[in-house]
């Protein structure tokens, strides 16, 4: 653990020109006193560690000293492609490995690109959950992330519904949608490649044996592929409304967006008030009321009556609060 500090900070120092005490145990995470002890562990390692004193004084290393302990290691150089995801990688256990990867790019880039990471960081940065919620990051990801890395099996226990089944699988990649880790993985020896959501596994153990990857797996385009089947199996049922123009603009931030597209293209001109009568695939009646509520006047449930009901007494209530 201390050998790892001490190249960390033998690092930092090389990428940059010099650091305080209080900027090294920041970036170290320990006490301005055990900076003080690695600084002279280092120097009597025969690292040229320079201490300033006063005020604008620090650390810094002397004689343009290079540290030729730049190369990335492989779990460092996979953490490194996704360093624009922090949040990410602390859920996965990863961040550790991504930050000894960025430092040693940075101190193997000339003195004029050093900058380049904090320029970028201040320039781009990646916020994937939802507004208004909180995500919670799941208990065993860092396990099942382990196993995505190492390719190796895992027994799980899985919830679906009240009951809990047990699976052996092969955890092939991790994807985090809106804030939800999924994992794509397939049952040990093959089969077909399924989507589990990481906070419905109760227990993941690891074994010791590794699988075999199918070369022709892109995570990207299955789960683009899945993504879209789920989306449109949930559209059971099709509600029929009538949209004014400032509903037609509004409906793909209402309802699924696909559906409001496919229901859009297929609809027919507008009406002499300008008004434009569609046929939309929604989950149930239920999620269209609650969807179809955010346009307010300027959409109109025509089918099913039911669904238009309870418009009509949603209609009257709100009468009956502002009709005063």
């Amino acid at each position: 653990m201390r050998a790892a500090r001490l190249i960390k900070m033998v690092l930092l120092l090389q990428s940059r020109p010099a650091m305080t005490a209080a900027e090294l145990a920041r970036e170290l995470e320990v006490s301005e006193r055990t900076v003080t002890r690695d600084a002279q562990a280092l120097s009597e390692a025969g690292v040229p560690v320079y201490a300033e004193r006063g005020r604008a004084g620090g650390y810094r290393l002397v004689g343009g000293y290079r540290t030729r302990l730049t190369g990335l290691a492989r779990g460092e150089a996979e953490a490194l492609f996704l360093s624009g995801v922090p949040g990410a990688l602390r859920e996965m256990g990863l961040e550790d490995a991504a930050s000894a990867a960025r430092l040693k790019v940075s101190a193997a880039l000339l003195p004029s690109l050093r900058d380049a990471s904090r320029t970028a960081a201040q320039r781009f940065h990646l916020d994937a959950p939802s507004w208004f919620r909180e995500p919670e990051t799941p208990e065993l990801l860092p396990a099942v992330a382990e196993a995505v890395w190492d390719d190796r099996r895992v027994a799980a226990r899985y919830r679906r519904g009240e009951d809990e089944v047990v699976r052996e699988l092969e955890p092939y990649g991790l994807v985090l949608k809106a804030g939800v880790w999924y994992l794509c993985a397939r049952a040990a020896g093959g089969g077909s490649f399924r989507v589990y959501r990481i906070d419905r596994f109760t227990a993941v153990e690891a074994g010791g044996e590794r699988f075999e990857r199918d070369g022709d797996f892109d995570l990207p385009a299955f789960w683009a592929e899945r993504a879209e089947q789920f989306a449109r199996s949930i559209l059971r049922a099709e509600v029929v409304v009538r949209l004014s123009a400032a509903g037609v603009r509004r409906l793909t931030y209402a309802v699924d967006a696909a559906a409001a597209r496919e229901a859009l293209e297929a609809a027919g001109a507008p009406d002499a008030e300008g008004w434009v009568t569609v046929t939309l695939a929604v989950e149930s009646e239920d999620v269209a009321h609650e969807q179809l509520r955010l346009l307010g006047p300027e959409v109109e449930v025509l089918a099913p009556a039911s669904l238009r009901g309870r418009f009509a007494r949603d209609a009257g209530r709100l009468a009956g609060l502002y009709g005063g």
